[in-house]
């Protein structure tokens, strides 16, 4: 026995102890990050709970200990532009260092598409970027959360602008920080937190956008997602039968047609012509006959994208629901639903014309937890029920891209404790429609975000929405240009917030303008005046003041650099004088810092307006070439 004990121990003894992981950095630290400079730094990461780690950088040190939770954080003293250094965390369990770190400024910007439009799709592209070792930036991966997130869900990788590099780069906010690079000298970090189509309310944070009355049960919902997904998905599941029952006098007798037991031989075929010119309710249903292994495997289905609000169950659990035509349905479904043998899907479409299954059939199937994809090859059965046009499913506070909160949850608040020079925000095309709302919620963003970074007075600039759409023959409603209004309104009432006009470089018939360098450049000098305190106008021509002046009107304009210039013409076109909701485009004669609406000053002119339109043709510049801000001006 003491042999055998002893052989045991000598054995135990032999074997290496388990190794604890060495501390390290959060996500948004790595090799080639820069940090802000003239800020205190805060630094964070993770080790073995209770463990003590040491913090250094450019011969600054600080210490902490790991939480129960095994998070650290640390502050280090504010530092001038300068590096490379190194930061290094160590500990008991050993030590993580980080080279080429760099001191400067660091500008954070987000927003849709356009924010997102790659430096590699824009104007110029295929001519020759030059490196700079002084420019790097991160791209932070688009996801949600249903709740606050305090790490990224993929960390990054800070990247140094090299030829090759630079054409993932966000196009807008790379030419911004070019240009202010080559201005102030020191090294510039941009981070890109971006997702195309998405809606401001996305980007906002629970706790700011429940106090507004419109959203608080639907920031509640979302809470309930976050604590209990199984119940919010049924509480889903329940507002949605209850809009169709309130819509559809036939949705209630419809239920079965969900279930594996309905019998829906009757039904016909699916074609490519079956919704041809039907808009309203329509039922989709197939089946999938899976083995033992493969029921137990599957946990997914895929339809391709669907047009317009779906709702898809499997073996009569309902897996999701979307309500944006153009997105991929990719359902995550809970172990235990697929069964062995015959595996019946249905959906339910509110779709306008051609709408319904519109994805190729190839992109339809059951994923498994092993990477196989099972084709959904039987045939599809359709079934057409109430006709309707012009209704629209509220969508879940989860769903992308019309979700609340949820990006900032998983890319916005993860990055708090960095500091940032600026911020930079290019957004609005996925609120149109809803100005009066955005002027709420865009000051609400800002507000939050400064609350995020603990920074009261970080300057904001905001891209105005560019020309798009249709070319008006005559003055008329704007959801474009009431948008640009909230944004421009948002602007003035705050003092560390500015705005880049772009209303002269949009595409009609693009919603992606490509030339995003001008943008950047409009960027970099609304920043070289609100964030660098330079003594220059932030961007072109803003109206400051109207008054009446016989039967004409004469505005008055600051930021003109010198003068009005205008082209193609000795006018100014595209302003109108109303009177209430009626206006009328006006003779405008611009001279010096004025223009001189002809005529304008008529018995019940109410107001005046500029360019006015989605999409309007303009010509009035400051003498240094900057287009005039389009505005909506009170008598």
């Amino acid at each position: 026995m003491k042999k055998q004990l002893a052989g045991f121990i000598a054995v135990l003894l032999s074997c290496p102890l388990a190794q604890a992981a060495p501390p390290a950095f959060a996500g948004i630290f790595s090799d080639h990050a820069v940090l802000q400079r003239g800020e205190p730094l805060t630094v964070w990461g993770r080790a073995t709970p209770g463990l003590p780690v040491k913090v250094s950088l450019a011969g600054a040190t600080a210490g902490a200990s790991a939480g129960a939770d095994g998070r650290w954080r640390v502050s280090l003293p504010a530092m001038a532009a300068g590096g490379p250094h190194t930061l290094s965390v160590s500990g008991a369990d050993g030590a993580t260092t980080l080279k080429d770190i760099m001191i400067g400024d660091v500008y954070l910007c987000g927003g849709q598409s356009n924010m997102e439009f790659p430096v590699r799709l824009s104007t110029g592209a295929l001519d020759q970027f030059p490196g700079n070792p002084d420019l790097r930036f991160i791209n932070v991966q688009a996801t949600t959360e249903a709740a606050v997130q305090q790490d990224l869900k993929q960390p990054v990788a800070w990247t140094v602008v090299t030829p090759k590099s630079v054409g993932e780069a966000s196009a807008a906010c790379y030419h911004m920080a070019r240009r202010l690079q080559q201005s102030q000298k020191v090294a510039v970090g941009f981070i890109k937190s971006t997702w195309g189509g998405t809606t401001i309310q996305g980007w906002i944070s629970p706790s700011s956008l429940q106090t507004l009355p419109d959203y608080a049960s639907r920031v509640a919902a979302l809470a309930d997602m976050a604590a209990n997904p199984p119940k919010a998905m049924a509480d889903e599941a329940r507002r949605h039968d209850q809009w169709w029952e309130a819509h559809d006098p036939q949705a209630k007798a419809q239920h079965a047609w969900r279930t594996p037991q309905f019998d829906d031989a009757a039904w016909p075929s699916l074609t490519s012509e079956s919704l041809a010119d039907f808009e309203g309710a329509a039922w989709f249903r197939t089946s999938v006959t899976l083995t033992e292994a493969q029921a137990r495997a599957a946990n997914g289905v895929q339809l391709g994208p669907v047009d317009n609000h779906d709702s898809t169950w499997v073996n009569g659990v309902r897996v999701g629901g979307g309500s944006v035509h153009w997105m991929w349905r990719d359902y995550a479904v809970p172990a235990g639903v697929f069964q062995p043998g015959r595996n019946v899907i249905a959906i339910r479409v509110l779709a306008g014309k051609r709408g319904g299954l519109t994805g190729k059939a190839e992109q339809r199937g059951i994923r498994t937890s092993d990477g196989q994809f099972i084709a959904l090859s039987a045939p599809w059965k359709y079934q057409l029920g109430m006709r309707a046009s012009g209704l629209s499913i509220p969508a879940a506070p989860w769903e992308v891209p019309n979700s609340l909160s949820t990006h900032y949850n998983a890319m916005i608040a993860p990055l708090a404790g960095y500091k940032f020079k600026l911020a930079a925000w290019y957004q609005g095309e996925a609120n149109t429609g809803a100005a009066q709302e955005y002027e709420t919620l865009l000051p609400l963003l800002i507000a939050d975000w400064r609350k995020t970074f603990a920074q009261p007075r970080l300057p904001f600039l905001v891209v105005q929405l560019t020309a798009f759409g249709a070319v008006a023959a005559k003055p008329g409603r704007s959801d474009w240009a009431q948008l640009r209004e909230a944004q421009a309104r948002t602007v003035r009432k705050d003092p560390y917030a500015g705005l880049a006009v772009t209303i002269d470089i949009g595409d009609r018939s693009d919603i992606h303008p490509p030339q995003k360098a001008v943008i950047g450049e409009r960027l970099a000098r609304a920043a070289r005046a609100l964030a660098y305190g330079e003594a220059i106008a932030p961007g072109g021509p803003e109206a400051a003041a109207v008054k009446r002046a016989g039967e004409d009107l004469v505005l008055t304009f600051k930021n003109t650099g010198g003068g009005l210039r205008t082209y193609s013409s000795g006018h100014a076109i595209g302003f109108e004088a109303c009177a209430g909701a009626v206006c009328q485009f006006v003779l405008a004669v611009p001279q010096g810092d004025t223009v001189t609406l002809k005529g304008a000053n008529q018995p019940g002119t109410t107001h005046v307006r500029y360019a006015w339109a989605d999409a309007p043709y303009v010509n009035l510049y400051s003498a240094d070439d900057l287009p005039a801000a389009p505005f909506e001006m009170a008598l």
